[in-house]
């Protein structure tokens, strides 16, 4: 695309998620939180849009998209979705189908990928487990090799998607039963009517319509053509995929940001308190203009770094580059929510508001896909820190 070519297609795209979210998600995230899940049709209505396909390959029914069009509709869905709970299920499959469209077998991605993208099936990733989260190296959930077959055991914790998904993408430690670290480490995509696969639902502080999960793996036999990748080359693939993820969590804390400065905008130009606006004092203006300023410095960064993904610049650096991005928008979203709830007093603290919800799923975005320390570390560590 030319530059004015790309500028009227992520114009477009913006709109078209904005109309989405204000119309098909927003009104309901309330009464979804309360229920504890939202639509399965929700799904097909994204796919229908092409949501759901952005960024994967024609041939499976997606439609190739570069960083700066992926970024346009994950930081407008957020914005004016308002639900961290819609977003993380509803792209689930942005973390499970990766593996499967870069390392499974043609037969394997025709099978699975075309009704993950249509909005009929939905695929989840597995990585964390009870006993261990950030340090992947350690996964102790067996796969072991039996004729035609792998015979999974263990267990998994925090799974987005795990109650619904039909395809779970899943890592496992293979080979003799002893291999220790980075690798021993594959993956396998197992299907989710595995019997001896049983799930468990999770409560939690936020998210409350994603449904979360506890998975636990009893002898499931799964056939081998699911393996994706060589055996025992399951790390790299896991830690490239973390690079998208964070990536996309970013971009979802930005336009989460956005929503608090929204709505505590809105409230302090209607709102008044001893007999002025709250934006006619002082304190609430320097409040606004604060939220600002670390919305625009993460919006800038994620542009820039967009911009390298899609000129192919993704150098020796570029691990710790997205992993402090991260940490520097996630960190922007929990000013902003902060500052929202504070600008809103008592109705920030009410179910129902934006910032109250936003509020309470802040802090899934510092862990998930990698905690701010251990985001850190990889920075200081690419930087011969």
């Amino acid at each position: 695309m030319t530059d004015a070519e790309l500028r009227e297609a992520r114009t477009a795209l913006a709109d078209l998620v904005e109309r989405f979210a204000h119309r098909e998600i927003a009104p309901h995230v309330t009464e979804w939180d309360a229920a504890g899940e939202f639509p399965r049709a929700l799904y097909r209505r994204a796919a229908e849009l092409g949501l759901l396909g952005l960024g994967y390959p024609e041939e499976f029914g997606g439609t190739p998209a570069s960083y700066a069009l992926r970024l346009v509709m994950w930081r407008a869905l957020c914005r004016f979705g308002t639900s961290g709970g819609v977003l993380a299920s509803l792209l689930s499959h942005n973390i499970g189908l990766p593996p499967v469209v870069a390392l499974g077998s043609d037969a394997v991605k025709r099978e699975v990928v075309p009704p993950v993208l249509a909005g009929e099936q939905i695929a989840a990733l597995a990585i964390t487990e009870p006993g261990g989260g950030s340090d992947v190296a350690a996964v102790r959930t067996m796969a072991r090799r039996e004729g035609d077959e792998y015979v999974v055991d263990g267990e998994k914790i925090f799974i987005t998607s795990g109650m619904r998904a039909d395809w779970i993408t899943v890592a496992v430690r293979t080979g003799d039963a002893g291999t220790k670290g980075a690798g021993g480490l594959s993956l396998i995509l197992v299907p989710g009517d595995s019997r001896g696969l049983s799930r468990t639902r999770l409560d939690k502080m936020g998210w409350l319509c994603s449904d979360t999960a506890q998975l636990r793996f009893d002898g499931v036999r799964v056939p081998a053509r699911y393996r994706l990748g060589d055996e025992g080359a399951g790390f790299k693939a896991i830690m490239g995929n973390f690079n998208g993820e964070r990536f996309g969590i970013a971009a979802g804390a930005l336009g989460f940001a956005e929503a608090c400065y929204d709505e505590a905008l809105a409230w302090a130009r209607q709102r008044k308190t001893f007999g002025q606006l709250l934006t006619e004092h002082q304190v609430i203006r320097h409040k606004l203009v604060d939220m600002q300023q670390h919305i625009r410095a993460t919006a800038a960064w994620l542009e820039q770094l967009a911009a390298r993904a899609d000129a192919g610049d993704v150098g020796a650096d570029w691990v710790g580059e997205v992993a402090t991005l991260k940490n520097q928008a996630t960190q922007t979203l929990q000013f902003c929510a902060d500052a929202g709830v504070q600008i809103l007093g008592g109705m920030g603290f009410m179910r129902g508001t934006v910032c109250e919800r936003i509020y309470r799923e802040v802090k899934v975005l510092t862990i998930g896909g990698g905690t701010e320390e251990i985001m850190k570390e990889l920075a200081a560590r690419q930087r011969g820190f």
